[in-house]
């Protein structure tokens, strides 16, 4: 286990035993929760219940789990890239980026493998994320809002492009799917892309170190050594593969990236080696709690979780705002 006992003082094991509870047992409700009622004595007994448990629910759980860690690690790197707590992939380009980039291909390359598309969207993403990066550089770090507000502006007129485009050529339909991030299409099969993401994510934490070092500044971190143009790349590549992977396979889900870096840091610091195992956790259980509640609250229908974690981030997101040191000081 990566240091993740690191997350609580050695004085109080309970609250490493407690969390780790919580998600094992929010996990095996997951497992059980659906449409198709299935329980211990039908999964053994009935075949169909071991069919439906291992085609349809176990991929669902893992994919909210992989979606939750992958994303909220991905958007602690570029609040790390942007020194700034208050961007996000999904709200700053990136994701947006990434869903102009499935339609191009989508458009001209109709014919082209699952892994063609998600390797175009992610170069269209890493496009976009340096483009946010060119413009942000030429703001005023002091103005902690004005950095987010370019971000949202900037994915609005990507995101208008790519509709305005899947408009012109009937993919409405198409494009609102992957703009509403949500996992009831998830099957054995269908979201083995993912993986990608969680071993990005385990990649992370081993820059964890450089990483923080380059959250000090490009003067500070070449003064100590780093290599910062480097680490800019990786955590480039990491942010655009991320998002083109959970794009392509669940599609956009807002906030995951920009409020669980910031519980963490207000609770842990700014140490990502002793802070992203934390990160990676919380984007879990809470990615994990909205899907459960998305598909509790009109069953058996369900709300997507992306509109479930958009209502519960947003709220999070204007405590944060009111709350931040800035807002403090002014």
């Amino acid at each position: 286990m990566i240091r993740f006992t690191s997350l609580f003082s050695q004085s109080q094991p309970h609250k490493l035993a407690l969390a780790l509870t919580a998600l094992l047992l929010s996990t095996i409700a997951s497992l059980f929760i659906g449409v198709i009622e299935l329980d211990l004595d039908r999964l053994f007994t009935d075949p169909d219940g071991l069919w439906l448990m291992l085609v349809s629910r176990i991929p669902r759980t893992l994919a909210v789990l992989l979606t939750g860690v992958s994303l909220a690690i991905a958007g602690q790197v570029m609040q790390v890239l942007v020194q700034n707590r208050f961007v996000e992939p999904a709200t700053a380009g990136s994701g947006q980026s990434a869903l102009l980039g499935i339609v191009l291909v989508t458009l001209y390359l109709p014919d082209s493998s699952l892994m063609t598309k998600m390797g175009l969207a992610s170069l269209a993403a890493l496009l976009g994320t340096v483009v946010f990066l060119l413009m942000v550089h030429k703001l005023p770090r002091h103005d902690t809002y004005l950095v987010p507000l370019v971000g949202i502006v900037y994915g609005g007129v990507v995101g208008a492009a790519a509709t305005w485009l899947a408009w012109q050529f009937d993919l409405i339909q198409m494009l609102g799917i992957w703009m509403t991030g949500e996992f009831s299409g998830v099957m054995r099969g269908r979201y083995d892309f993912l993986w990608i993401a969680g071993v990005l994510a385990i990649f992370s934490y081993l820059l964890a170190d450089q990483f923080t070092i380059a959250s000090l500044g490009e003067d500070h971190a070449r003064n100590l050594g780093l290599n910062y143009n480097i680490v800019l790349v990786i955590g480039l590549l990491i942010i655009s593969v991320v998002m083109a992977v959970t794009v392509v396979t669940v599609g956009i889900i807002p906030f995951i990236g920009l409020i669980v870096p910031n519980i963490v840091s207000r609770w842990r610091g700014d140490n990502l080696r002793d802070s992203l195992p934390l990160v990676a956790y919380l984007g879990a259980m809470l990615t994990l709690l909205s899907d459960i509640i998305g598909r509790l609250v009109i069953f058996p229908y369900e709300i997507p979780v992306g509109s479930v974690f958009g209502v519960a981030g947003a709220l999070v997101t204007l405590w944060l705002l009111y709350h931040s040191p800035s807002a403090q000081r002014n």
